[in-house]
């Protein structure tokens, strides 16, 4: 070896030693100032709630302030596109979704992201999902859910389904639905479930395949919606008169929830994202949080490994992708 090379060798070294040095030293400094959490929806819907559930019991587990910043937009990826042009330092964490990372970039062709731009740091909850009616739609289970709607089609009377926009997850639901059982539906897409869920009420849309809460249960106790089933492999604690659809004859195996996770960017440095885990893992563990979640119907996720959230991700993007195919989901 020459002494050019050896020196070329040496500086080589030296920077590696340094980049390690420094990625050692960020992670031991991490955080040093307010960390911002980042919710693709408007204030006062459910992802708020979430995250201003969260944020403090989070703050705890880091050491320093947690700032929700709320912007929507384009089905969510405005915010996560925000994330990505931020440094990858781990203080822009995006609340996310499979109805942002997963679905928008196959439904919507202004968004140039990727699912794989991100990283799940950790899961935090999971919601049930269920079909919602206007509560004269005259049906309360799955079987009789689709014998309408058959009969509807044969009348060129296509029963109608709600969805937060084009190629949400709603929107996927109801369209997997249809094309599982082969019976046309009519998509009616809203700007987000406030306005879905006051139409679906005036009897203007016919179901809605949602996530639910305590609001949607006393709406249905009042008699203005209906629950027809639920997404759930078992009935629910609390809806035990409300069947699944898994337990009818057309519609067994339709099961899904819908979660939310934790990102960084994928090229966040690996001891930040280590520091970051640890933090929201201890989290999922503060009581307050957790009874806060529940109340609102989330089942808070049991911590994940690094490994194992990674997973999670990659299955559950090859799922919504697979149904997307399967229902030619082409990008607007």
């Amino acid at each position: 070896m020459t002494s050019p090379q050896k020196r070329r060798l040496i500086g080589l070294s030296l920077a590696l030693l340094g980049l390690s040095w420094m990625a050692g030293a960020q992670a031991q400094s991490y955080p040093s100032k307010p960390v911002t959490l980042m919710v693709p929806y408007p204030a006062g819907g459910l992802s708020d709630v979430i995250a201003r559930t969260v944020n403090t019991a989070l703050a705890k587990h880091l050491g320093q302030p947690v700032v929700v910043e709320n912007l929507g937009g384009v089905s969510g990826a405005l915010a996560a596109q925000k994330v990505l042009n931020a440094p990858a330092d781990g203080y822009q964490i995006f609340q996310g979704s499979p109805n942002e990372l997963i679905l928008s970039p196959l439904a919507n062709s202004a968004v140039k992201f990727k699912s794989e731009d991100f990283r799940l740091v950790q899961l935090v909850a999971v919601a049930p999902m269920a079909v919602l009616a206007r509560g004269d739609l005259p049906v309360s289970n799955g079987d009789e859910l689709v014998a309408y709607a058959a009969r509807m089609a044969k009348e060129q009377k296509p029963l109608t389904y709600a969805s937060v926009g084009p190629g949400s997850f709603y929107h996927l639901m109801g369209e997997h639905l249809s094309h599982l059982v082969g019976v046309p539906m009519t998509h009616v897409p809203y700007k987000g479930a406030a306005p879905a869920l006051q139409d679906l009420m005036g009897s203007q849309v016919d179901i809605f395949i949602t996530p639910f809460g305590k609001p949607q249960l006393e709406m249905a106790q009042q008699g203005r919606l209906k629950f027809v089933a639920t997404l759930s492999p078992e009935r629910l604690d609390g809806l035990k008169n409300t069947p699944t659809l898994n337990e009818s004859k057309a519609l067994k195996g339709f099961v899904f929830n819908i979660w939310t996770g934790y990102f960084v960017k994928k090229d966040t440095p690996e001891p930040v994202v280590q520091a970051l885990h640890k933090a929201l893992s201890e989290t999922l563990g503060d009581a307050t949080m957790r009874a806060s979640l529940e109340a609102q119907s989330q089942s808070v996720s049991r911590p994940l490994s690094l490994a194992e959230a990674a997973r999670y991700y990659s299955e559950g993007t090859a799922q919504f992708r697979a149904i997307a195919k399967s229902i030619q989901l082409q990008a607007q």
